[in-house]
């Protein structure tokens, strides 16, 4: 005898109680909140037993105000409160740390064309890196009525508290780019630690045993901290020991700001130089991100050792009219559509992986490497 779900169970509960009378045509049935203290579930798993009745017109749904009855004698304004919910636009929420050309814009591409194609509007917020701007886009969409949120989430030493909140709520959620450890939200993007090693490894391959990791705060982003491991573990296989002689992990953020950062970029620009001048037996540069990346391989230029020294970065190039450097390529777009998917299923009460890894491409530099042909 196939077992039932648990969602299967509440709905079969609550279907006989209004067949039987015990909840009549315009009562409240319990919340989402109460039936999944009261059977041990996922609120995700009672708002799915709620929708399949809904689904049958035998109950009536309202944001904010619950689950009423329908049937023989329905009040007018249930029935009118059925009619609102059915013909109500159906809304997510996108909150991003930050985007641009380099990375960022494909994703949101994505997301959009996904959105659309399945009926979703969509609402956008950049927070620029401002955790408390965070906490109101958060709080400002969940008031706007969206099922749920696509999040790549400003990270610092401590958690987001609307974050948090929401997440022990089962409210539907989805990570790109960032993890949040320990928080029950679903992940989609890069295999961060295996595709740090990937590029590592091809510096090796090309000979180089000095190189230097750049990058933000490694305590603060976990695509940072886990494609340090990867440069890191690469090189202890190939039995080369690096130290934090060889790491710049303390670089502000490059990213397109709301405010001027004109200063902070030349005090990047002008330690990083200096790096360059005080170690000369560094012969390549591991850059967590294109920004980063640009910025040393300019630096090289103007000290007349861009033939001499080596950059890779993340993400694409700024000019792909110009040869290309070598970079590892993450699948923005497919990131994108993958975390609609992912949210969709969600908000319908499915189960979904804890981590979804979109493929990334390795991108050979020309006239460095043949680029593969397909």
């Amino acid at each position: 005898m196939k077992r039932q779900l648990l969602y299967e169970v509440i709905y079969d509960d609550l279907r006989r109680g209004i067949q039987d009378g015990s909840y009549p045509p315009g009562s409240r049935l319990p919340s989402e909140k109460e039936l999944s203290e009261k059977y041990n579930v996922s609120r995700i798993t009672s708002k799915k037993s709620l929708e399949m009745l809904a689904d049958e017109n035998l109950i009536t749904r309202k944001p904010g105000k619950g689950s009423y009855v329908l049937g023989d004698g329905d009040p007018t304004e249930v029935l009118q409160e059925k009619k609102e919910t059915e013909g109500r636009r159906h809304l997510v929420g996108v909150v991003m740390d930050a985007f641009g050309p380099a990375f960022g814009c494909e994703m949101l591409m994505g997301i959009e064309y996904e959105c659309r194609k399945r009926g979703y509007d969509m609402f956008f917020k950049c927070t620029y890196g401002d955790m408390e701007e965070e906490n109101r886009a958060i709080r400002s969409l969940v008031e706007l009525g969206v099922e749920g949120i696509i999040l790549m989430c400003v990270q610092g030493e401590t958690y987001n508290a609307e974050i948090m909140k929401l997440a022990l709520q089962g409210f539907p959620m989805v990570l790109v780019d960032r993890k949040l450890k320990g928080l029950p939200i679903p992940f989609v993007g890069t295999d961060n630690y295996r595709a740090a090693k990937e590029l590592t490894n091809y510096l090796i391959e090309e000979g180089h045993r000095r190189i230097c990791f750049l990058s933000q705060s490694l305590r603060r982003i976990t695509s940072v901290t886990e494609r340090f491991e990867g440069y890191r573990d690469s090189q202890l296989e190939h039995g080369i020991l690096t130290n934090e002689d060889l790491w710049m992990t303390d670089i502000n953020s490059m990213l397109p700001r709301m405010d001027d950062r004109q200063e902070e970029l030349e005090q990047n620009m002008s330690r990083m130089e200096k790096y360059i001048q005080d170690n000369p037996d560094v012969t390549a540069y591991f850059a967590v991100n294109l920004n980063i990346g640009m910025s040393v391989r300019e630096i090289l230029e103007k000290m007349g050792l861009d033939e001499e020294k080596e950059v890779v970065f993340f993400d694409g190039t700024e000019d792909k009219c110009k040869p290309y450097l070598t970079h590892m390529l993450q699948g923005e777009y497919l990131i994108g559509v993958t975390a609609v998917n992912t949210l969709d299923d969600r908000i319908k009460g499915k189960e979904v992986p804890e981590k979804r890894y979109i493929p990334h491409q390795l991108v050979y530099g020309k006239g460095i490497r043949p680029v593969p042909v397909e």
